[in-house]
């Protein structure tokens, strides 16, 4: 580590909802952290905020995501607005990631929560969160019985059609003049379900002029078709550059390889979110987060020492404990969630007294 580096025990790497949770449990399991976002993504798209117990619906992904890193820096974390362009290993197995700055940051783990990106499909296209939406498990309750599409040409597209009929009774395939690629079984079963594959292109939108939502599409034919809302479904770019410089294995779906606790097959390299596989859902983005972040406290927490570390370096002496960095500790016993009610906040030396 050269001067000016700034060094962490764990640096997380994309501030969604995975990676928020994953550095709000390392700062407040006693562990430097910092996390770098470039802001953006796909929580931040939310208009509002669905199935997650205790946000109520109006809450939008930004105002989502803000709460988070307040609740990050108010526990002692670092939050930095920036992109992330390489991380290298140095020889003693510590990550230095390069943000442009002059020093890089300087961690002992790294935890990828880049997400991915939507495959969008050419417009015209109704306007996102008012007739264009991408997560089918969190908005399809805002269409129960009105007339739906769902864009797209292959598996994912002719599944999800035949899903939404469990909603409304009026679903509308649209392949945009593709050639479908599901396979023979999957268009028997298309068959044999309400669903109207329309081949036309679109070729015009028409909302609500009172609302902005989605009223109806136009096609080259020149037919009209009523539509609330609807999801394109064309596949999702994974954004795993920084994960494969690091040699971490993908899924044969490109996404990062990872345990149930957000281990990658590299060692002190950790995956969290929709990067990885699994439901792209707001809660189980938090709970992989919540996952990783007591698998990274468990792989860097000082104590217990084991029988060999006290064969070779004697018992824990009282001057080592509590193993908290001094500004962790002066935050954490000033903050209002301390057992000792919310007070003054002390110098290191009083708190370090005080225990």
């Amino acid at each position: 580590m050269t001067d000016g580096d700034t060094r962490y025990e764990i640096a997380v790497v994309g501030g969604g909802p995975a990676g928020l949770t994953t550095a709000l449990y390392g700062a407040r399991l006693g562990h430097d952290t910092v996390l770098v976002d470039r802001g953006g993504g796909r929580a931040a798209m939310m208009a509002d905020t669905h199935n997650v117990i205790g946000v109520t619906e109006d809450v939008s992904g930004n105002e989502l995501l803000a709460t988070g890193r307040e609740q990050v820096t108010s526990y002692g974390g670092t939050f930095e607005r920036g992109f992330v362009e390489a991380i290298e290993r140095d020889d003693e197995g510590r990550f230095h990631l390069d943000t442009g700055d002059e020093a890089p940051i300087v961690a002992d783990r790294v935890v990828l929560a880049t997400g991915f990106s939507d495959e969008r499909p050419d417009p015209p296209l109704p306007r996102n969160a008012k007739g264009l939406h991408w997560c089918l498990h969190c908005d399809a309750y805002m269409f129960v019985d009105e007339p739906v599409y769902v864009m797209g040409h292959g598996e994912a597209a002719a599944h999800v059609a035949m899903i939404m009929l469990n909603i409304t009774d009026e679903v509308d395939l649209l392949t945009r003049g593709a050639e479908p690629t599901w396979s023979d079984e999957t268009a028997a079963q298309l068959e044999a379900h309400p669903v109207d594959v329309v081949h036309e292109d679109v070729a015009g939108v028409e909302n609500d002029p009172d609302t902005g939502w989605l009223a109806a599409m136009e096609f080259d034919d020149g037919t009209r078709r009523a539509y609330r809302g609807g999801f394109p479904m064309y596949g999702a770019d994974y954004n795993t550059a920084l994960a494969e410089s690091l040699g971490c294995a993908l899924t044969d779906d490109g996404q990062v390889d990872v345990d149930d606790h957000g281990r990658t097959s590299v060692d002190g390299v950790y995956a969290v979110g929709d990067v990885t596989p699994g439901h792209n859902q707001v809660p189980v983005a938090m709970g992989q987060g919540a996952k990783a972040g007591i698998a990274l406290h468990k792989d860097l927490r000082t104590f217990p020492r084991s029988t060999e570390s006290i064969a070779r370096e004697g018992p824990v002496d009282d001057a080592e404990v509590p193993a908290i960095s001094p500004a962790l500790l002066e935050t954490a016993v000033a903050h209002e969630s301390h057992a000792g009610g919310p007070r003054d906040t002390p110098t290191t030396e009083a708190a370090a007294d005080d225990d």
